[in-house]
């Protein structure tokens, strides 16, 4: 008789405050936010921030400034390089723990528990390793399906009773129920706030109304995927890991400037490097794109002339090359341009996406230059060895006036030489 099938989701958390606190430990039990692109609104907060009065997600930071100067609120530019290392760092140690592994988010992973003994340990003693290695506080949930892990996820969480781990079967059904009754149904996986809606005009409120909701009717009304749903919260698993993530479609890379541009060379500086990040991320998935978009456009929020334009180029060839892929997008650039806007955002998608082996050759265009292949795989060993932004095109370069604004942006402690944590 085989195992009964059991996922663990394990999430740091408030993961972008905690990965600042492991070089601020004068920060510990202190209100972080973490703050968006451009130091707009607040897209992250601690739980000692989330608590004060006044301080709202997700809003404007300018409408909260008084707040966290008031509260000694620490506050940081986003810091996506630090985020990411510790991230890949966490997931790493993890691994160790399971068979399998399915990384679902920067803060979150799925892991196969399935014939594991001793859940209650197992779970701590992956919190310790995590908290010890990398100095992340995470909790774990487990449940039979990888719906029941992410609410036992939430519970590990929200109720300091299970010390950070919990699992359905630490509980008899009646309080498992009991538990799920206290959980808005908006907030069980999958089920955003329209569908929250719909299903409350049906008097589905909670997530034991969902797990006891008919599924031929859930299916009937919604979909499938909202059927998987009731399925799961009832131990059935419909949904296994991920051995492989799949390649993305479609890849975009844009970026709001914080200052408008007017310059033609501005926008070429950022659209290159947008171009460059692009094909980066296409050559990490082994793909290549056939046609480039370019867009720009001015601020839907000023009251100056408006010009939003958007083009797109095909590619002579499908390819994941950095240099073929900036130079159509810089060409679309110049089609589109117009002296006279003040230009707020600037980006690119590459579309039209497969896998590099299969490429249907122009029977009329010249072969792909082999070498050019050799370029981009020695550039991305540079990028990874030395970091991002060693070697780039000289078009990039042009001008920094597009850069985002980070004024309040920690160092980069895991992947800059130049900004190591200095002790003594």
């Amino acid at each position: 008789m085989s195992a009964k099938t059991l996922f663990a989701l394990v999430d740091g958390n408030s993961m972008y405050a905690s990965c600042e606190r492991v070089f601020r430990p004068d920060l510990i039990g202190k209100p972080i936010v973490v703050l968006s692109n451009n130091d707009g609104c607040v897209v992250a907060a601690s739980t000692e921030a989330k608590a004060l009065p006044g301080l709202r997600m997700f809003g404007p930071f300018f409408e909260i400034a008084d707040v966290c100067r008031e509260h000694g609120v620490a506050v940081f530019s986003s810091n996506y390089a630090l985020y990411g290392d510790m991230s890949r760092r966490m997931m790493r140690v993890l691994s160790e723990f399971a068979a399998d592994q399915e990384v679902y988010s920067i803060d979150e992973c799925f892991l196969d528990m399935t014939g594991m003994p001793d859940l209650d340990s197992h779970g701590h003693r992956m919190r310790e390793a995590v908290l010890r290695r990398v100095g992340i506080p995470t909790c774990v949930g487990m449940g039979p399906s990888k719906t029941l892990a992410k609410l036992a996820n939430r519970i590990a969480k929200k109720q300091p009773k299970w010390a950070g781990v919990f699992e359905w079967d630490f509980v008899t059904q009646a309080e498992a129920d009991q538990m799920m009754a206290q959980i808005e149904v908006g907030d069980v996986w999958g089920i955003g706030r329209r569908l929250s809606e719909q299903l409350q005009a049906m008097g589905v409120f909670s997530a034991l109304d969902l797990k006891r909701a008919d599924p031929r009717r859930i299916k009937r009304q919604f979909s499938v995927v909202v059927e998987r749903t009731v399925q799961e919260l009832n131990g059935v698993s419909c949904l296994a890991l991920e051995d492989v993530t799949p390649s993305k479609q479609q890849i975009i890379a844009s970026r709001s400037f914080s200052k408008k541009v007017r310059d033609l060379n501005t926008l070429i500086a950022s659209i290159s490097h947008h171009a460059a990040r692009a094909a980066e991320k296409l050559r990490a998935q082994g793909s290549t794109a056939r046609m480039v978009g370019v867009g720009i456009r001015t601020s839907p929020f000023s009251d100056v002339a408006q010009y939003r334009p958007y083009i797109v180029m095909p590619l002579v060839q499908a390819s994941d090359d950095t240099i073929e892929i900036t130079r159509a997008a810089l060409a679309g650039l110049r089609v589109i341009y117009r002296r006279g806007y003040l230009y707020h955002k600037a980006g690119i998608v590459l579309m039209e996406i497969g896998p590099r082996g299969v490429v249907q050759s122009d029977l009329f265009a010249a072969p792909p230059d082999p070498r050019r292949q050799r370029l981009m795989q020695t550039m991305d060993t540079i990028t990874r060895q030395f970091g991002r932004g060693t070697v780039r095109l000289a078009s990039e370069d042009m001008t920094q006036r597009w850069q985002m604004r980070q004024d309040v942006r920690s160092p980069r402690y895991t992947t800059r030489l130049d900004e190591l944590l200095t002790v003594g």
